[in-house]
């Protein structure tokens, strides 16, 4: 390990610059702007894949890959080495790659057959693809099982139609991970799931924007789409167990900043604000400040415990405890700073810091719907941990026979 942190460091110093501890925690330098869902700018997804391309041909871009596709088949260790080293430096956010890099890239590796990998993997981990993720609809979000988009078997293709919405990253994505109906079978086995080009004929996006400015997700329409039937998923009809893997990446994925760190959650920089402010002694904004202090550090350890037993192949309903921690932790800050700001989360006088956060604000009600709703993880965390009943169905005729239930099921 001290070889790969030497290695790495050099690799680092080469070609970035270090983090100034002083200018993340100093009140009044650098980029002020808080969001979660600040939507990437076309320069930010150069850089982006810029950064990662660098990574990658370093040796650090795929650190648990296998060797003959690329990566450097190391254990998962060596990769959280790597990520705690890069904190320490300038370099350009991960979020545009998020989707790609966290959902898509190990759903694919995990199901693909030897040509989807052949032709995606090793372009998704270097960032020369990039990817999104094709779930949600308008009628099928929390319930997932109830999608309505068809793919239609003919020859050694699919074609593909129907609608997808909320889709993270679709305007400058490559390629999606695509969600199905294919038969009329019982609910959960009546699902496929492929990899689809976003550039074939019949794939039409359009963005979406947001109350908070932003245009982050889009509405994706299928009209015919051709999908070859080696860029399939695991079984026929099996995508249940592949949408289900996907969203076991994605839970992991946005709990893993729960625990804060170098992002929303610097509590050196939040204590700034409030002596700045003149507000470390009034109770009110010292009670919420505990509220989010108290949050990031038991997320920290509960995250470092689904991590040990990830490591020994125990992964399952602890990211969705990751997940709420996260909006738990995400609508305390919120209000921290709303208490501590005042007026001035509502009119931006020009003072550094302060309207700055209304976009934070903003955003935060849209993180309990991602990655599956708050009540989505609360159902999954009693029926698979707590061992409680199910939720009953509802009864009622559904035309895919879905019933009323939740995607948890």
């Amino acid at each position: 390990m001290d070889g790969f942190r030497a290695e790495a460091t050099a690799f680092l110093d080469r070609a970035a610059r270090p983090r100034s501890r002083a200018a993340a925690t100093t009140w009044g330098e650098g980029d002020d702007r808080v969001s979660l869902f600040r939507g990437a700018t076309p320069e930010e997804v150069r850089e982006a894949v810029e950064w990662r391309r660098q990574v990658f041909d370093a040796g650090f871009g795929w650190i648990t890959g296998p060797v003959e596709l690329g990566g450097r088949g190391l254990p998962a260790r060596y990769e959280r080495a790597y990520l705690e080293l890069e904190r320490g430096y300038e370099t350009p956010s991960r979020s545009p790659l998020g989707v790609s890099l966290g959902m898509v890239a190990p759903t694919l590796q995990e199901f693909g057959s030897r040509e989807a990998i052949g032709r995606w993997l090793r372009a998704l981990y270097r960032g020369d693809s990039v990817g999104c993720q094709l779930f949600s609809e308008p009628g099928a979000g929390s319930d997932l099982a109830a999608v309505a988009t068809r793919a239609a078997p003919s020859g050694s293709d699919w074609i593909v139609s129907g609608q997808k919405v909320w889709t993270s990253g679709a305007h400058y994505s490559d390629v999606g991970l695509l969600l199905c109906r294919t038969s009329p079978g019982p609910r959960h086995r009546d699902l496929t799931a492929f990899m689809i080009d976003m550039t074939a004929p019949g794939v039409e996006v359009r963005p979406l924007r947001q109350m908070t400015g932003g245009a982050d997700f889009n509405e994706v329409f299928l009209d015919g789409a051709v999908v070859p039937d080696a860029y399939r998923l695991g079984e026929v009809d099996g995508g249940w167990k592949v949408a289900m893997t996907t969203l076991l990446y994605e839970r992991g994925a946005i709990g893993g900043s729960a625990g804060g760190g170098a992002g929303l959650f610097r509590m050196e920089r939040l204590v700034a604000m409030l002596h700045h402010l003149g507000r470390s002694e009034d109770p009110a904004v010292r009670q919420a400040y505990a509220r989010v202090h108290s949050g990031v550090a038991a997320a920290k350890a509960m995250r470092a415990r689904a991590e040990a037993g990830a490591r020994s192949g125990r992964v399952g309903p602890e990211m969705s405890l990751s997940k709420l921690a996260l909006t738990e932790n995400l609508a305390a800050l919120s209000h921290l700073v709303s208490v501590a700001l005042g007026p001035k989360l509502l009119a931006d006088t020009g003072e550094w810091g302060t309207f700055a956060w209304a976009e934070f604000v903003l955003g935060v009600p849209g993180f309990r719907l991602g990655g599956g709703t708050d009540e989505i993880q609360r159902n999954i965390i009693a029926e698979r941990v707590l061992g409680l009943p199910k939720e009953p169905v509802s009864p009622g005729p559904s035309a895919n026979g879905s019933g009323g239930s939740n995607g948890s099921a």
